[in-house]
């Protein structure tokens, strides 16, 4: 496992979401006018997997249940088409949030109950990692200790049972970017819920060098009214992870959380702009690397290879921002081509 986990934020490469769920897939092709149904999202799903030299900038994939279990037109399955290509396949295994009950507008994340048994289904369809997201939102008095401790439990005995069955956790503990908090807010909510993270993950016997950290950047809120630049977000990201992840974790693998797919591909580059830290500073990114995808392809089996484009140029730009290279310059030319 931990072979894998370094590979998984080997320089320069970082992480396909592609874990979306039917719903939020059918929300995602709604945008862009077109029918969710089994066969576009494999189509969709296939354009991406396929995409030539996909391996030179994406370490991995994290698959659906549905998507696992599917092939491309001619039979063969993602998982392999993957393999093939030099991408790690994982797995989404969490089942979304539901209400905390007694801490209104908190919610908690479920999947736990069967969870052993469908670790040893997706390994065996060959799942290398897995993932899980844990969901907390910053208000008046939230999140609560409650809030933090039972996403947290759920956060290391899913771990746990992800390195029994020989896969790496991808541990998720979203702080979103909904609300008017300030940057400072942001820090300091960041900060305690990843203590709290790191504290059940030694006492559920996780090991650290075999899974991967997939946290928020500290980012004021939308509706702040003072918003900063990608520098502050570099600083207060930093600062945050330095109190509270330990050096042993091989990569952090940022998620993109609300911010478009420019804003993100900053914010990261800035990040890798700054001191060497212990840890790679990488990227899990889904609407992040999709967004200009969908809108290219548009459900049109004649603009898979405009989608593609747009894809690997999405990826190269985040390969950039891995070496702090990353730079609106470099968007120019695909611009003026569209």
């Amino acid at each position: 496992m931990i072979p894998t986990a370094q590979a998984l934020v080997a320089p320069g490469k970082g992480i396909l979401a592609a874990d979306e769920s039917t719903p939020t897939m059918a929300k995602r092709m709604a945008a862009i006018g077109v029918e969710s149904t089994e066969e576009r999202r494999r189509a969709y799903r296939q354009l991406l997997f396929t995409a030539p030299g996909i391996g030179a900038s994406i370490s991995g994939v994290i698959l659906y249940d549905e998507t696992i279990r599917q092939s491309a037109d001619d039979g063969t399955p993602f998982v392999e088409i993957l393999r093939r290509a030099g991408v790690i396949p994982g797995i989404k295994v969490d089942r979304g949030t539901t209400p905390l009950p007694g801490f209104p507008d908190e919610v908690v994340t479920e999947g736990l109950d069967g969870l052993r048994a469908r670790f040893e289904e997706y390994a065996a369809l060959g799942a290398r990692f897995a993932k899980w997201r844990a969901v907390l939102r910053i208000g008046e008095g939230r999140p609560t200790a409650t809030c933090l401790r039972a996403n947290a439990q759920a956060l290391a005995r899913y771990a746990a049972l992800a390195q029994e069955a020989g896969l790496v956790p991808i541990v998720e503990p979203e702080v979103l970017m909904d609300g008017a908090h300030s940057l400072e807010r942001c820090a300091e909510v960041t900060v305690t819920a990843l203590r709290t993270v790191y504290d059940e993950l030694a006492d559920h016997r996780v090991v650290l060098e075999a899974s991967l950290l997939k946290p928020n950047m500290v980012l004021p809120g939308v509706d702040c009214h003072q918003q900063v630049d990608a520098g502050r977000i570099a600083e207060a990201t930093i600062g945050a992870l330095r109190q509270a992840v330990p050096a042993a974790v091989p990569g952090i693998v940022f998620l993109s959380g609300g911010q478009s797919d420019r804003q993100a591909t900053a914010n990261l580059s800035a990040l890798n702009r700054g001191p060497r830290q212990p840890w790679q500073l990488s990227f899990s990114y889904g609407r992040a690397l999709q967004a200009p995808v969908l809108r290219a392809w548009d459900g049109e089996p004649g603009n898979v290879v405009a989608a593609q484009a747009a894809f690997l140029h999405r990826a190269a730009m985040n390969t950039a921002a891995r070496r702090g290279e990353y730079r609106p310059g470099l968007e120019q030319p695909v611009a003026a081509h569209a």
